[in-house]
């Protein structure tokens, strides 16, 4: 149900996944349980979400194949370093449940502690040994991306929505095989949800406006984690591979672009 993009190593990963941002340990694993259901194989946590075990309890209960599955964790800040790095990566595994990881990333390259290269290091020798099909980064910029030594990373998940279109993040990605992976891709809702642009077209093709956003996400070429704990919602965010926006839609919705961040700013950001 849901087309799978192939990374620059040749992995095959879902173009539209769920996400866990926020969600309560002990929710979690109710609302992965319902994605699952839902038809979503693709599930992107971290560390710093502090779900991991949630996430590992509902693959364990569901029976689905661990082959059919897509799991992400990400690194978090405070464990950067090679050493710190390999030991981050078995706590997460061991709260996960699994034997390996599908994608593994760096959350933030917090700058002004210029730890990532070491850390990268650290991601290379675990794909090396096969422990984790694929690695990548999580909020780099391209300046950041250009100082990594080594295999190029597979994915770059960063915040994108329309009303921050990351142009050149997103044509570093193209010009070096790196996947963009948006995170927050609905903005958190909110004004975005209410543009006459977006409302117009959901209007329009008889479907709700976060439908609209996804549908554009993923025609631009971006892999989507969008979040949800309302079951409903879970599986609208998945229903969107039966219609297709034009050309002139696409456009439309590139007009609201005003680099408008709900998060950090990569650059300064740099929390341990």
């Amino acid at each position: 149900m849901i087309p799978t993009v192939k990374l620059n190593n040749g992995v095959e990963m879902p173009q539209l996944g769920y996400g866990v941002f926020q969600v309560p340990n002990d929710e979690t694993a109710t609302a992965v349980t319902h994605a699952l259901e839902a038809g979503y194989r693709s599930i992107d946590t971290a560390a710093a979400h502090q779900n991991e075990a949630g996430v590992g309890q509902a693959i364990s209960a569901s029976g689905i194949d661990r082959g059919d599955l897509f799991i992400t964790t990400k690194l978090w800040n405070a464990d950067q370093g090679y050493d710190s790095t390999l030991k981050a990566f078995d706590q997460s595994l061991s709260l996960l449940g699994l034997e390996y990881l599908d994608l593994y990333l760096i959350h933030w390259p917090t700058p002004a502690r210029d730890l990532y290269v070491g850390t990268w290091r650290a991601l290379e020798k675990l794909y090396a040994d096969g422990r984790v099909r694929a690695i990548g980064v999580s909020n780099f910029r391209p300046d950041h991306l250009d100082r990594l030594p080594g295999i190029t990373p597979t994915v770059n998940q960063v915040e994108l929505h329309p009303y921050l279109q990351q142009a050149d993040v997103r044509a570093y990605g193209r010009d070096f095989g790196i996947r963009t992976e948006a995170w927050s891709p609905l903005a958190k809702g909110g004004s975005l949800l209410s543009e006459p642009v977006i409302e117009t077209l959901a209007k329009q093709y008889e479907r709700t406006p976060a439908q609209i956003v996804l549908r554009w996400h993923l025609q631009l070429g971006n892999i989507v984690i969008p979040k949800s704990v309302t079951p409903s919602r879970i599986r609208e965010n998945v229903n969107v591979f039966d219609f297709a926006l034009t050309d002139e839609d696409l456009a439309a919705i590139g007009t609201l672009d005003r680099n408008e961040r709900t998060g950090p700013d990569p650059d300064t950001f740099n929390v341990a």
